[in-house]
Formats: C-alpha cells, structure tokens, sequence
C-alpha cells in the first residue's frame, strides 16, 4: 500500500521538475557516491551531520579526559574517585567494542 501522501509527493516532484529546481544540482550526471549501508543512509547522514559518534569514540574520549584529569590532581581522595571512574569507562569502553 502506497503512503497516504504519495500523489501530493509526486504532484510537488513533478512541479519543482517544471520550474527547474533540479537543473544544475552540483554532481549532476556523477554517479552517486559509495553506499555501504543503502538502508540507513539518510540515518548514518543525519547522525554525522549532528556530530553523533560510534560509542566506542565517545567512551574513548571521555577516558582521555579523565586521565589528564587525574594526572592534574593531587588529592588522594579525588584520585581514587577518578581512578574508579576510569575503571567503569574501561569496562564500558570494552563491552561496546564487543557490541560493535
């Protein structure tokens, strides 16, 4: 069954067409870049477009801060709350790695 909204879609494609909103896209008549996942494409776009990153670089970067932290830091106390922590990211660092 064809979406509720298709013949307005088609009908505004049609039109933009007859205007000439798609002449001289930049790329016209290039073949299409390399699509390694054609099903999440837009998705995959839409998170590096906004920054998103694999978890694994996320943990990777937050332990990063955490041991220049701790190597700024002289109190016992703070360094055993840090050093924990550092631990915890560890851990997850590694489940996601074999997550992913």
């Amino acid at each position: 069954m064809d979406h509720p909204l298709i013949d307005l879609i088609n009908s505004r494609i049609a039109a933009a067409e007859r205007d000439g909103a798609f002449d001289n896209l930049e790329g016209a008549g290039r073949p299409l870049p390399r699509c390694d996942d054609p099903d999440g494409a837009v998705m995959t776009r839409i998170l590096k477009e906004n920054g998103a990153v694999p978890e694994a670089v996320s943990l990777t970067r937050d332990l990063a801060q955490l041991r220049e932290t701790l190597r700024d830091t002289a109190d016992r106390d703070a360094r055993a709350l840090l050093i924990r922590e550092i631990a915890l990211l560890e851990t997850r660092l590694e489940i996601a790695r074999r997550r992913g």
